[in-house]
């Protein structure tokens, strides 16, 4: 239920005016609050939403201020992309302002039930199919988060019969204070945002605080077959496991090729491994999961097997592009993490061309050699991490520096024979190059969308 916090006249200030910036801006500024939204970049950059913002009395500001800009305020919302030890930051706190992420604000004012779903990967899949299925079940759904609509901007859409479904990220996570969902999801734990982080602990411990106010009437469901995941399970809510490789005691798991849910002794078969519809291993354990939420949230056994078979998967995630004179062409955009291509390459049999590269994130890269040399034929490096992939793959695949995303498309396109997959799965960040992960997988579709034109074309005697 909503905690109703009041906002009317306030002085708040929301650090960063990306997607989630702008909506928590707005919110507040709709509520009366006296709002000032600061970026270091300027107005051109950002672009129509600053008169947007003015025409509701927010104060915009851009370049980077002193402490007492920070410290002369009752709350401050960073955006997720802000580091939480911004010096700024860092002072208000210590001045005692409040400091929330906007989840933490967004909570404050949801109606219903809410669903967390984070992890290292496999969030975005999950929460689509979790809000899909129950959705489908006839429940009704919120879908927002760090899945592309912030949180904030869906509140007024929920009612006390909503059930909203969240993608939640570690540095949403890192600044809350309440912030409580009744069923928390903890998907995998793979050392990820090190740039952000610093440490692996550190990152675990962000993305553990999903169960930090979760009381015994709450569920929280994690992943038994990823020990650091499961040294991270919480005491007060109740706790459910999925598992692709073993019983658990409460939960879903597979047994003899069929999905099995098990509670308080009970067991229901809920559909087979054969009909679920998305590649790879790690789309199993992401249908284990939601399987398990799903039932939780009160969906029964036949409206979740339904919804996981009607599923068509997610934009950029191992996402079927097309296929050209015998090639197949997929987006794995979101695989912006090592671990995420690792189970990316692990989804196709062999004899994969695939992209990699963008701005590092203080990943590891030598992680995937072996997998390289066993699945993949060439690695096209792109992006500002290109020189330290290059240095941390050397000798498992050929390589080709192909800088650009047009390069590697025009080189892959070339070299790839009958049979071959070409993937982009990039194991890095975006930002180097374009404007998000979506928009880096689009360009990679528009382009292989040009080589489907060109070849029918071709093949036409046009």
């Amino acid at each position: 239920m909503s905690n109703d916090f009041e906002l009317r006249g306030k002085r708040v200030l929301v650090v960063g005016l990306a997607r989630t910036g702008i909506a928590a801006a707005l919110f507040c500024a709709e509520r009366e609050a006296l709002v000032t939204a600061t970026d270091l970049r300027n107005e051109a950059e950002i672009g129509e939403v600053v008169t947007r913002l003015r025409d509701l009395e927010v104060t915009v500001a851009f370049g980077a201020y002193g402490e007492n800009f920070f410290t002369d305020q009752d709350l401050i919302v960073p955006s997720p992309g802000v580091p939480a030890d911004l010096p700024g930051l860092l002072a208000a706190r210590k001045a005692g302002v409040t400091v929330w992420s906007e989840i933490e604000l967004a909570d404050r004012f949801l109606n219903g039930k809410l669903i967390g779903i984070t992890g290292s990967n496999g969030k975005t899949t999950t929460t689509s199919l979790v809000e899909h299925i129950l959705r489908n079940a006839g429940i009704s759904t919120v879908l927002a988060g760090n899945i592309g609509t912030p949180l904030i901007a869906r509140m007024n859409e929920t009612r006390d019969d909503t059930t909203t479904v969240a993608e939640l990220s570690s540095f949403q996570l890192e600044l809350i204070e309440t912030f409580r969902p009744n069923i928390s999801l903890f998907l995998n734990l793979t050392p990820d945002h090190l740039d952000r982080h610093r440490t692996f602990e550190a990152y675990g411990a962000a993305k553990a605080r999903i169960f930090e106010n979760q009381t015994e009437q709450d569920f929280a469901v994690l992943n038994a077959d990823d020990p650091a995941a499961t040294q991270l399970a919480p005491t007060r809510p109740r706790v459910y496991w999925f598992s692709r490789k073993q019983r658990v005691a409460q939960g879903a798991y597979v047994r003899d090729g069929e999905i099995v849910f098990r509670y308080d002794g009970q067991e229901e078969n809920i559909l087979r491994v054969e009909d679920i519809p998305l590649a790879g291993a790690h789309n199993l354990e992401n249908v284990l999961a939601a399987v398990a939420a799903c039932r939780l949230a009160g969906a029964g056994s036949a409206a979740i097997a339904k919804g996981v078979r009607s599923f068509s998967g997610v934009e950029h995630r191992l996402e079927f592009v097309a296929e050209i004179a015998g090639v197949r062409y997929y987006n794995d955009s979101k695989a912006t993490n090592v671990d995420a291509t690792l189970k990316a390459l692990d989804a196709f049999a062999g004899r994969i061309l695939i992209i990699l590269g963008g701005k590092d994130k203080g990943s590891d890269y030598t992680v995937l050699r072996q997998s390289l040399r066993d699945k993949a034929i060439l690695a096209l490096l792109i992006g500002t991490a290109a020189d330290k992939i290059e240095k941390q793959i050397a000798g498992s695949v050929a390589i080709e520096r192909a800088n650009t995303m047009e390069r590697a498309v025009e080189v892959a396109a070339h070299a790839a024979q009958t049979g071959d997959i070409v993937l982009l799965a990039p194991a890095c960040a975006s930002f180097d190059q374009f404007q998000s992960y979506e928009h880096r997988g689009r360009v990679f579709k528009a382009l292989v969308h040009q080589l489907e034109q060109e070849s029918a074309g071709a093949a036409s005697g046009k």
